[in-house]
């Protein structure tokens, strides 16, 4: 294996993880991945990130203070996603360019992220793009992608500070008003309409008109991303407009593109 060289100037120092592997079909990346490191630790998450035993890794860390550090090539396939579908993709590690964040996370206190960091992370994904093709809708949270097992980076990311950047897509979420609301265990035409949306959009889902524990998670992944204000896997007016708001602001983007 060739030494580790840095693909980004942004990069300021270089970690090297033996945790990755050839990306299927020698995929080139057209995804990014954002993560929290989940750790109130950030040697212990770097540690764990370069352990063999653990088997997993990231392509980037980006540290509080906007240090940036690399650990896997990008041409490589870092081991980041785990058990994970989008749009019908399983192999989300093959497609994608995964950053962790520096953050405790929901366990340990779940603090805000500086904006020093979020500059970085900003400048970090800025790069990537000069070298990939990546579609501002492929730009996910762990949760997206994988919403029965992970909460991060979480709703007090600042999806819209990125997309004033042009990096991802953010519609301005629908206010939360009075209306009807299904919660797990309902059934109802408008479950099922929410449903038939986030399917749309890429999460992995079999639509139907009961909201079961899978399609609540789904739900509260999107809201933790497109409706932070409020996360409760609840189906309501506000998540079903917004829904319809993100997939009209994809397909214009499509049409123009």
């Amino acid at each position: 294996m060739s030494e580790l060289r840095a693909d980004s100037s942004v990069v300021a120092e270089l970690r090297p993880s033996p945790n990755h592997g050839e990306r299927a079909g020698a995929r080139i990346p057209d995804m990014i991945l954002l993560h929290y490191t989940g750790m109130p630790d950030n040697e212990a998450a770097l540690r764990l990130l370069c352990n063999p035993a653990s088997e997993v890794s990231a392509h980037y860390v980006v540290l509080e203070n906007g240090h940036t550090i690399q650990l896997v090539a990008e041409a490589r396939r870092a081991w980041h996603a785990g058990v994970s579908a989008w749009a019908g993709e399983t192999d989300i590690n093959s497609c994608s360019v995964g950053i962790e964040i520096a953050n405790p996370g929901h366990d340990h206190g779940y603090p805000d992220f500086p904006k020093r960091q979020i500059a970085a992370v900003i400048g970090l994904c800025r790069s990537i793009l000069t070298r990939y093709a990546i579609a501002p809708e492929r730009v996910l949270a762990h949760s997206d992608v994988a919403p029965t097992r992970k909460h991060d980076p979480g709703e007090k990311f600042p999806w819209k500070a990125l997309a004033d950047s042009r990096i991802g897509l953010w519609v301005k979420p629908a206010p939360i008003t009075d209306g009807p609301i299904f919660v797990l265990g309902e059934s109802s035409p408008a479950v099922e309409e929410a449903q038939q949306l986030l399917a749309r959009y890429g999460y992995a889902l079999t639509p139907s008109d009961y909201l079961d524990a899978v399609a609540r998670d789904a739900v509260a992944a999107f809201q933790r991303h497109f409706r932070p204000q409020r996360v409760d896997g609840v189906v309501d007016l506000s998540t079903i407009a917004t829904l319809k708001a993100l997939l009209a602001a994809r397909g214009a983007r499509r049409s123009t593109s």
